[in-house]
C-alpha cells in the first residue's frame, strides 16, 4: 500500500497539471495568433461570409478565439468566433466571398420577401394569434430580448410616435386623409433617394419595399389602428388600399411592431441581419424628411367630416 506521502505527491503532481492546462501564463504569446487585434478580415456567418475587424484575442481551451466585429452592422451583432470561422483578407478570399454571397442572394431575397408577408388576414386572426402568443408567454416567459431583431427607432421618431398616441387617445384627433405623400408615395422616394446616393440599387431592396407595402396594407386594419380610427379606416378603404390613402404617421406604428412579428416568422439569422439592416435604413431617410413627411398637428373629427363634405 503505498504510503500517506506518496499519495499526497501522486495529488499535487495531477493539480499541478491540471493548474499548467488552464493557466493563462501557457498560454501562446498572443504575437503567435494567425489574427492580430485591428486586423481586417472575412468571417463567415451562418452560409454568407462578412468583413470583420478583429477586435480582441484569447487562447482558451487549447485553443484561440476571436472577438469581431463585422464591418458596417450594429455592435449588438459583434461575437467571439473559432479559428474556423476566419479568412485572411485577400484578393482571392474576397473573390471566394464574392462568389459565395451571389450564390446565396436569390434565395435570401425570396426569403426576405416573404417574411414580410406574414401578416394576419384579418383582425379576428390578429386577435386569435395574440391570444395564442399571450398563452405560450405565460408559459414559457416573454421573448428573450436577444432573440427579438434590433431595429432602434431614431428618439425624433420615438417622439412622433409619442405625439401621434397624444393626439388620438388624449385629445380625440384624427389624421385627416387622405394623405399626402401617402405610404406609397413615400417608399418611392426612398427608392429614388437609394439609386441617386448608391448609383445603383440591389434587387432586393425593391422587394423589400415592396413586401414592406404588402405588410402595411394587411397590417394596418389588423393591428395598427387606434379603437377611435376604426370608422374613420371604414370611411376611407373605399378609396383605395391603406397604402395610398395613409401616409408615415400610420407607416412608422408597423416599425414598433416589427421586432415581435419578424421573431415569429422564423427567419434565418443572416437574412434577418440584412432585412433589419434595411429597415434602419429606411428609418433614417424617414427622420431625415421628417418635416415633409409627417404631420404638425392632428384634427378634430368634425373638422375632417366638413372638409370632406364640401
Amino acid at each position: 500500500m503505498a504510503s500517506t506521502e506518496a499519495l499526497i505527491s501522486d495529488s499535487s503532481a495531477t493539480e499541478s497539471d491540471m493548474d499548467v492546462d488552464d493557466d493563462p501564463d501557457s498560454a501562446p504569446n498572443i504575437d503567435s495568433a494567425p489574427f492580430s487585434e485591428g486586423e481586417k478580415v472575412l468571417a463567415f456567418h451562418s452560409s454568407l461570409i462578412y468583413e470583420a475587424k478583429v477586435k480582441k484575442i484569447e487562447y482558451r481551451n487549447r485553443e484561440w478565439r476571436f472577438f469581431v466585429h463585422y464591418l458596417g452592422w450594429n455592435k449588438n451583432w459583434d461575437e467571439w468566433v473559432g479559428l474556423d470561422r476566419l479568412l485572411k483578407f485577400t484578393e482571392e478570399n474576397v473573390q471566394k466571398q464574392q462568389a459565395l454571397n451571389q450564390k446565396q442572394s436569390i434565395d435570401k431575397n425570396t426569403k426576405q420577401v416573404r417574411a414580410l408577408q406574414i401578416i394576419p388576414k384579418s383582425p379576428n386572426a390578429a386577435r386569435v394569434k395574440k391570444r395564442k402568443n399571450d398563452s405560450a408567454s405565460k408559459e414559457k416567459g416573454m421573448i428573450p430580448l436577444d432573440k427579438l431583431a434590433n431595429i432602434q427607432i431614431p428618439p425624433p421618431l420615438k417622439k412622433q410616435l409619442v405625439d401621434d398616441c397624444d393626439f388620438i387617445t388624449h385629445l380625440g384627433k384624427l389624421v385627416k386623409l387622405p394623405r399626402a405623400p401617402n405610404v406609397d408615395e413615400i417608399l418611392k422616394k426612398y427608392l429614388g433617394y437609394r439609386l441617386k446616393k448608391d448609383n445603383s440599387i440591389a434587387d432586393s431592396v425593391g422587394e423589400i419595399l415592396k413586401g414592406l407595402r404588402c405588410y402595411f396594407d394587411k397590417a394596418l386594419p389588423a393591428m395598427l389602428l387606434y379603437k377611435s380610427e376604426r370608422r374613420q379606416y371604414n370611411e376611407a378603404i373605399s378609396v383605395g388600399p391603406p397604402s395610398t390613402v395613409y401616409g408615415a404617421e400610420h407607416l412608422l406604428r408597423l416599425f414598433v411592431k416589427f421586432p415581435e412579428l419578424l421573431y415569429y416568422a422564423k427567419i434565418e439569422e443572416e437574412t434577418l441581419m440584412e432585412l433589419q439592416q434595411e429597415l434602419v435604413e429606411f428609418l433614417k431617410f424617414l427622420q431625415k424628411h421628417r418635416s415633409a413627411f409627417f404631420l404638425s398637428t392632428y384634427h378634430a373629427p368634425e373638422d375632417i367630416e366638413t372638409s370632406t363634405d364640401k
